[in-house]
């Protein structure tokens, strides 16, 4: 027993009886109120209710069907929540009708470069902001971000721009400073996987951006948000930005074909990272043209004004003439599938 359907007559009353009678099998209930059902989410171990107590329950008059989830990923699946989740952040809601574009530097580097940046992606149309102020790097002695400072000069951004902001998430130790200044909690592909982590973060009331971890097939991948909806924050969205392959010619392999994938399997937004994904800049406006095409609900682009000067990711970044060109290019993309950018 893991999802309780409830009929259209159901009360609030009907519900809170039902979610005690789950409390006392040590149980917890998610609630989802549709246009049409109610449907009760079972959250723990239900190996424990007896099919005698099953039956119980679809024995409640304002209980039209009981059933259970066969996915190991059970808040995330599209049997738990049938209808699309629609994450508001400040107005901005990412898995509705438009496509939402996040754009930045990969690092915030120093004030006057992210004030550029902003200034130049905002006009450009971008809904978000992004810019790492705590960068996972292969190397030791690389570029490891600004931390706190960093953070302060996104904020800075935002009230100048107002356009909310995405930035990265190591260490469970940085999530209270992450959180005063952050608007979507970025977890990285090195991190997809990092339970604790997850669990973290699962805890916090601020959407949390989930990248798909080097490797990772779909169903890790979807454990990992699950991980996170389990400690109760359902506002996760998912991000693409390829995986590993046998392939060199690029960075990663931009696995698109996860995206329509994902939209049949879970009810979470879908974003796509072209940067990543190819790790050159010449091929991310084709590539973000395709993952809008393939249904994404957003994009993450990294922009610069100076690739060859950048402390990291130079290479797959755009100049601010070239993210205007991208916005251009997948709006009538957007259109003829009967979304907006």
């Amino acid at each position: 027993m893991d999802i309780i359907v409830l009929k259209p007559t159901a009360t609030e009353t009907d519900i809170e009886q039902i979610v005690e009678r789950l409390k006392k099998k040590g149980l917890k209930a998610h609630i989802s109120k549709g246009t049409e059902r109610t449907i009760i989410g079972v959250i723990g171990d239900t190996s424990r209710v007896s099919e005698d107590e099953e039956n119980a329950i679809r024995a409640i008059e304002a209980v039209e069907s009981v059933m259970r989830i066969i996915k190991p990923y059970k808040l995330a699946s599209r049997e738990f929540k049938r209808e699309p989740t629609i994450i508001n952040i400040r107005g901005k809601k990412i898995g509705s009708e438009r496509v939402h574009v996040i754009a930045g530097p990969c690092a915030v580097e120093n004030r006057e470069l992210m004030l550029q940046v902003a200034d130049a992606v905002k006009e450009a149309g971008a809904s978000f902001l992004r810019g790492g102020a705590f960068k996972p790097r292969t190397s030791p002695y690389s570029f490891q971000g600004l931390g706190e400072g960093g953070l302060k000069i996104l904020a800075e951004a935002r009230e100048r721009t107002g356009l909310p902001i995405v930035t990265e998430l190591m260490d469970p130790r940085d999530l209270e400073i992450v959180l005063q200044y952050t608007d979507v909690i970025q977890i990285g592909a090195r991190n997809m996987q990092n339970f604790r982590l997850l669990m973290e973060v699962g805890q916090a009331d601020k959407p949390v951006l989930l990248k798909r971890g080097l490797s990772a097939t779909i169903k890790e991948w979807l454990m990992a948000a699950e991980y996170i909806m389990s400690k109760g924050n359902h506002q996760v969205i998912l991000c693409e930005r390829g995986i590993r392959t046998f392939e060199t010619a690029t960075r990663n392999t931009l696995d698109l074909s996860a995206v329509p994938l994902l939209k049949q399997l879970t009810h979470l937004p879908v974003v796509v990272d072209p940067s990543h994904g190819v790790g050159k800049w010449d091929l991310v406006i084709p590539m973000a043209r395709a993952a809008v095409a393939a249904g994404a609900d957003g994009l993450m682009v990294e922009v610069h004004p100076r690739p060859e000067e950048a402390l990291s990711d130079g290479e797959q970044s755009l100049r601010p003439d070239a993210f205007r060109r991208l916005m251009e290019e997948i709006r009538p993309i957007a259109e003829a599938i009967g979304r907006s950018v």
